[in-house]
């Protein structure tokens, strides 16, 4: 089994003009722990919330405060080495992307560590909060 047949194929995005305040806004939900900022279908940055600790200013972009690197993965890496890479590293949450940069999905590694979330769990918690 690969990150592919893992990943939710639809993550919330924003868009690569995202200022500051957007992404502050959109960390104010507890499950988020990875932004991804696109253009069309290129994923251009990632942020999480420590990228965004200090003071900044709030139409700022948040491309300027943005990295890929450690944040993301190919569709083809085995899922349990995905899986230790995640656990080893602290991160729950790795963009997958293709050879050219375009987002397929989100990794999304389960709190205790022993599964990855579905698009069903992520619905589910969706349909609670409502």
């Amino acid at each position: 089994m690969d990150v592919r047949a893992a990943m939710v194929a639809d993550p919330k995005t924003l868009p690569s003009h995202a200022s500051v305040t957007a992404a502050r806004d959109a960390f104010a939900d507890e499950h988020v722990h990875l932004l991804l900022l696109v253009e069309g279908r290129e994923l251009v940055g990632t942020l999480t919330r420590d990228d965004l600790a200090g003071e900044h200013p709030p139409q700022m972009s948040a491309l300027d405060l943005a990295t890929l690197e450690g944040r993301v993965i190919a569709p083809d890496v085995p899922l349990d080495e995905a899986g230790a890479r995640m656990r080893d590293t602290g991160r729950r949450r790795l963009a997958v992307v293709d050879g050219e940069g375009r987002l397929l999905g989100l990794l999304c590694l389960k709190r205790h560590g022993r599964g990855f979330c579905t698009a069903e769990d992520l619905a589910s918690r969706r349909s609670s909060q409502a």
